[in-house]
């Protein structure tokens, strides 16, 4: 017994100590709590350094592509499939091989994708619970891309419909997270605002 890995005994012992991780976060744009890795990292960090285990990151696969919404906008979809090298001090390791997908108007779908799959590693190797284990997990679940896009367009089109600021005002209320959390329908909303301006002050 002696003689075993290092990193069985490890990993065991951070297992042992990690406890749960809530869903504290909130998507705004699909509405749904989750659990972010910065949350992951604050709790793993101190008991990964206290029994002497790292993970190193390995990215395998990699896969990018554009997409254009109707709105004329661009989304950039990141995948990547990672393997995360988790070793102990002794050169004995665990690899976990997870994929991350990540979604984003700019720069950020690579990042994205990484963060969810350290995320996703770290739960399954360790076997993170979330306080409340419920049956209706919104983690479970994964929204139809037609969907979402559908709905961002009609707020889209919602928005180019208006014809003066009362109703642009309506429709920013209505679906002020959306508009909050999408760079494409917050550009689409400024300008609808600029192009209704002159014709406020002209009225009054």
């Amino acid at each position: 017994m002696s003689d075993s890995p290092l990193i069985y005994k490890s990993l065991c012992a951070i297992s042992e100590e990690v406890g749960a991780i809530g869903k504290d976060k909130q998507n705004y744009q699909q509405n749904f709590m989750f659990r972010g890795v910065d949350q992951v990292m604050n709790v793993l960090h101190p008991l990964l350094v206290k029994h002497g285990v790292f993970i190193v990151p390995e990215i395998v696969e990699s896969h990018r592509e554009e997409r254009m919404t109707k709105s004329g906008g661009n989304l950039i979809y990141t995948i990547h499939k990672v393997k995360y090298h988790f070793t102990a001090n002794d050169g004995s390791e665990v690899v976990a091989t997870v994929v991350g997908e990540g979604m984003d108007s700019a720069d950020k779908s690579s990042n994205k994708a990484m963060a969810v799959a350290f995320k996703y590693a770290c739960f399954q190797v360790f076997c993170i619970p979330t306080e409340e284990m419920t049956q209706d997990d919104p983690d479970g679940y994964c929204p139809d891309e037609s969907v979402s896009m559908q709905r961002l367009d009609f707020i889209a089109a919602a928005i180019d419909g208006c014809s003066n600021n009362r109703e642009l005002s309506s429709v920013a209320k209505r679906y002020e997270q959306e508009i909050k959390g999408d760079a494409d329908l917050l550009n689409c909303y400024n300008q609808k605002k600029g192009q209704l301006a002159p014709r406020s002050s002209k009225q009054n």
